[in-house]
């Protein structure tokens, strides 16, 4: 009885200083975007195109464990080419990932990411209502970085669509005809610093 009393009074210890150590940093992260678009009718070019990605970024980490939880809301913008002319999307992703930290000094650290990302559409210019974007979209993160410094971090992710983002039409804008979907999976490199 006292060996169960002992253990469950260091796990009890330790459930309470684990909270205690916690970090929150608050942050800015910039970065480029590289979309490919996969269009089921070949009216587009599905090149990649490059974009751009900007915002506020904050993330809560357990220093124990090396989990933790990452969260931004940034604009973010990128481009299309068609036989048309060029058009461009603009959003705000929130992405939130679940993220796993290894220390190889207090000066480096690495870490790996996924979680869920979240899109509204906030503007786009399209060329005769050829094509036409879903209001909000969501995806998936997969990534990969490095830690600088304690406050710089320089990382990779791929950004996949669960769902068509978008639909093309074809006709003139009084008769639309829906020909298909496509999804916008997109290539991202960020750089944040953490205050």
């Amino acid at each position: 009885m006292k060996k169960l009393l002992s253990t469950l009074m260091v796990i009890a210890c330790l459930a309470l200083a684990i909270p205690a150590q916690a970090q929150i940093k608050f942050g800015v992260k910039a970065g480029l975007n590289v979309s490919k678009l996969h269009l089921s009718e070949e009216t587009f070019s599905s090149d990649n195109r490059a974009g751009f990605f900007v915002g506020p970024t904050a993330e809560f980490t357990l220093p124990l464990l090396g989990l933790g939880i990452d969260g931004s809301v940034l604009y973010n913008q990128f481009g299309v080419d068609s036989e048309e002319g060029t058009s461009t999307k603009k959003s705000i992703e929130i992405p939130i990932n679940l993220r796993w930290t290894v220390g190889f000094s207090s000066l480096v650290g690495a870490y790996v990411a996924v979680g869920p990302q979240f899109g509204f559409n906030v503007g786009d210019r399209w060329f005769d209502e050829v094509c036409e974007f879903k209001k909000n979209t969501t995806s998936f993160n997969v990534g990969a970085g490095l830690k600088l410094l304690g406050h710089l971090q320089v990382g990779a992710n791929y950004n996949f669509a669960l769902k068509d983002n978008g639909k093309i039409h074809r006709g003139d804008i009084e008769d639309l005809t829906t020909i298909g979907g496509f999804k916008q999976n997109t290539w991202q490199v960020s750089v944040a610093y953490l205050f």
